[in-house]
């Protein structure tokens, strides 16, 4: 059994006696450990077994002009870029098996850009002084693991000591885990998800589950969606079943929970199959009602909780996102399916419920339907979304994109 080796990122000039505690825990357990310094304003003390000249030389920038500029931003730009080039090289080499560092806000941005480049699983962890605040800038879609610090990486004391103990115990328990087994791992399909469309995905996610298909389903808060975005763009899913479509909504209204404006397009791109369905397109995203914008006070509000408040969108702006729809779905090369429930597009959504509207449906169906390409197939059902019906629809008309191209693959392959 080979023994692991686990690398850490540091500024070993200005936090090597830490940085010395984290490597003593983590071989102490029995792994190694590989030492990568991204410190430019002094020396580590000492040797670090990948340099800050060969990490700055990663990122084609010269150490000793760096050094001399002593521009902090610009150092900083550098050696992230350096680091991230030095660990997916060693990723790709097989010769470490997870990644840790300790930082303040320059060490921080340095290893997170570094461990952003490797892929969903592999064991990542970030010790920050930042990592109680917000940290979708350093985590991004990725599955780094934040630590607080408490204290600033300043020093050994009774409580740096205990904390960067754990954070060592916590590196060495993720990279000594066994993996869950691949030999009987299933074609994944990716699904979004909202708690007002639950009902329609669980039972989708159900069938295809039964059919022989791993459904890895995302929670559609921005977040949620830009992550399924770039896995999609890494190569994991066969096919989307992309019920959830709120972070339009959020997009384009203003709301907390947009995904960006690159949502709908890496499935287009990947020429799987997609099936997009307008679940909860009659919501926008707030936190607390104190929260909510001032222009909007006066829209029609929905409290889903004390931490989210809801907007209904406006006929004209369902317009509009049924148009954004369908821009980005007519440039996809692979099968796309469109689902309408005509009965409603959420929980709240239907008759009596506080979001309904025919009006705002019909402004979504006519805009979409006026620019979507005639390649594109569009199913309207008189059902609600959550109907179990609408959900079986949802999972048959996937299976046949599927094996539609799966026979388009096969004819194509040279015989």
């Amino acid at each position: 059994m080979i023994t692991k080796t686990v690398a850490l990122i540091g500024t070993f000039d200005t936090k090597g006696e830490e940085f010395c505690f984290l490597r003593e825990r983590i071989e102490s357990a029995g792994l190694r450990t590989l030492m990568i310094d991204v410190g430019v304003l002094g020396t580590a003390p000492f040797e670090p077994d990948i340099s800050q000249t060969e990490v700055a030389a990663a990122a084609n920038e010269d150490l000793a002009a760096l050094k001399t500029e002593r521009d902090r931003g610009r150092s900083v730009t550098a050696m992230a870029a350096g680091a991230k080039a030095i660990l997916a090289r060693l990723f790709e080499q097989g010769a470490i098996h997870g990644v840790a560092s300790l930082g303040g806000s320059a060490g921080t941005t340095i290893a997170t850009a570094a461990m952003r480049a490797l892929p969903c699983g592999f064991p990542k962890l970030m010790v920050s002084t930042l990592a109680s605040g917000d940290i979708k800038p350093y985590v991004g879609t990725t599955d780094i693991c934040m630590m607080p610090s408490v204290l600033d990486i300043a020093g050994l004391n009774h409580v740096s000591r205990r904390i960067i103990g754990n954070a060592a115990a916590a590196i060495c328990g993720m990279v000594q885990s066994e993996p869950s087994s691949v030999l009987d791992q299933k074609p994944a399909i990716a699904a979004t998800m909202f708690g007002v469309t639950t009902p329609c995905v669980t039972a989708a996610r159900h069938t295809l589950e039964e059919r022989g298909y791993e459904v890895l389903v995302f929670h559609a808060t921005g977040a949620g969606g830009q992550a399924m975005e770039q896995l999609i763009e890494d190569g994991a899913f066969r096919a989307v079943l992309d019920m959830t479509t709120t972070e339009l909504a959020d997009e384009l209204v203003g709301g907390v929970m947009s995904a960006g404006p690159h949502r709908l397009e890496a499935a287009g791109r990947k020429g799987i199959p997609q099936l997009v369905c307008p679940g909860a397109i009659d919501m926008v995203n707030f936190g607390p009602i104190e929260t909510v914008p001032p222009q909007f006070r006066g829209r029609n509000l929905y409290i889903h909780n004390p931490s989210v408040t809801l907007m209904r969108t406006t006929p004209d702006e369902c317009a509009e996102i049924g148009r954004i729809t369908a821009t980005r779905l007519n440039r996809a090369s692979g099968p796309v399916t469109v689902l309408i429930p005509l009965r409603g597009v959420s929980a709240i959504d239907k008759i009596g419920a506080p979001f309904y509207s025919q009006e705002a449906l019909d402004a979504y169906r006519h805009a979409l339907k006026t620019s979507l390409s005639r390649t594109i197939q569009l199913v309207e059902l008189d059902a609600h979304i959550n109907d179990e019906a609408f959900a079986l629809a949802a999972a048959d008309l996937l299976m046949e994109s599927l094996g539609a191209s799966m026979e388009t693959r096969a004819a194509r392959t040279p015989k």
